[in-house]
């Protein structure tokens, strides 16, 4: 569904991103992840058609992003790191101006900005003016026009900073939903985002891919090994025993001595070679050495543990270490905190829509055509009347 081979994008001196090469197949969702300034904003508007690539090319659906940008625009929906959204508008109002943009068919525009709505569970807010909703429903307002003409992608950047711990569950339930229809590709930086919603991984770093595969392959593919975290004691001679034992048992990489909870035990992380599991030979040498054991606990390189190997050079010393899904970190533009905003605008140009002339809040509530200025149809109102 999206192919993207060699992908290059260069502003003045500094490259953002460097041959980047990934494929998403159809119903996938793919968790775009990498640290701040890594690439991922730059690629996901190279993808709905707002930036244009160096080099390289990226296809979505068979069409060309750049030879094709209009047949591209009408297979995606597009959510950037800060929602485009018309605050003074009502949420339907805005829906159906969206349906305008993206030329649903007049016939189809209330069924569609219906279903968008119950998808995303804004149907209490509806009639609600963009401006008084908290950060979470804004959200989904922006996942809504996303969604609102039904398209095959949705492109989702950062679409969970910010928002409260209930808040991203929801999201993420929303996003998962999602994929039973459509191909989803998300930008985070938030590794639990990646492992709790994604069935593919593609880590980026200085402008680079340098991982893809599901997150247990990446995991597994990358990791060192099997690791063990023992907790023993005993007489000091026993100890220094039991521990050169350990070191010569066939598949033992290294043995580490780590804090322990207990003065007078010991605590230690053995780390393993790949496709190496000992486990039965450390308890039994553990045994065999009249030493306690107190645990024997197997632990397994985590995601985080190949990200931070992967972008940093770093490895997390408890790979069962939990990420914090209050992160709310925002994405610098581009690596080299280069301001994109002398090349790129985000901003909607001034001047376009006069919304104070077409949208008033001491009004009556309703949708606002704002192409003709006037009353749009309630999609409810049938089903009111059937009533």
């Amino acid at each position: 569904m999206i192919e993207v081979e060699n992908l290059s994008k260069v502003y003045g001196s500094t490259s953002a991103l460097k041959e980047v090469s990934f494929a998403v197949q159809e119903g996938e969702i793919l968790g775009f992840l990498g640290p701040n300034g890594a690439g991922k904003t730059t690629t996901m508007r190279i993808l709905a058609g707002y930036l244009p690539a160096t080099s390289g090319t990226a296809k979505i659906a068979g069409y060309d992003v750049h030879e094709d940008s209009m047949a591209v625009r009408q297979l995606i929906g597009y959510l950037p790191e800060i929602p485009p959204l018309y605050s003074e508008m009502t949420v339907e109002g805005f829906l159906f101006f969206v349906t305008r943009i993206k030329r649903v068919s007049v016939g189809d525009r209330s069924a569609k900005v219906k279903l968008a709505i119950k998808r995303c569970g804004l149907l209490d807010k509806r009639k609600q003016l963009i401006r008084k909703l908290s950060k979470g429903y804004k959200q989904r307002v922006g996942i809504a026009q996303a969604l609102v003409h039904d398209p095959q992608v949705i492109i989702l950047d950062e679409p969970t900073v910010g928002l409260d711990p209930i808040q991203i569950i929801e999201v993420r339930n929303l996003i998962k939903s999602l994929a039973q229809e459509h191909t989803i590709i998300l930008s985070t930086h938030i590794l639990q985002e990646v492992s709790m919603t994604c069935n593919r991984v593609a880590i980026i770093n200085n402008g680079k891919i340098v991982a893809t595969g599901s997150p247990e392959e990446v995991s597994n593919k990358l990791a060192s090994g099997l690791r063990y975290e023992v907790e023993i004691d005993g007489e000091s001679k026993n100890i220094e025993t039991g521990l050169k034992l350990l070191a010569e048992i066939p598949g033992i990489q290294s043995l580490e001595k780590i804090k322990a909870d207990h003065e007078s035990r010991l605590r230690l992380q053995i780390k393993c070679q790949p496709d190496m599991e000992p486990g039965k030979e450390i308890s039994h040498t553990i045994f065999t050495t009249g030493l306690g054991l107190y645990e024997l606990r197997q632990t397994r390189a985590s995601l985080e543990d190949v990200f931070l190997g992967l972008t940093t050079g770093e490895v997390a010393s408890n790979s069962m270490a939990e990420v914090s899904t209050n992160s709310a970190v925002d994405e610098e533009k581009s690596e080299g905190n280069l301001d994109l905003d002398s090349v790129v605008d985000e901003k909607k140009p001034e001047g376009n829509i006069d919304l104070d002339s077409v949208v008033d809040e001491e009004k009556p509530e309703g949708n606002i055509d704002l192409i003709k200025n006037k009353k749009l149809p309630d999609p409810w109102e049938d089903e009111t009347n059937t009533k």
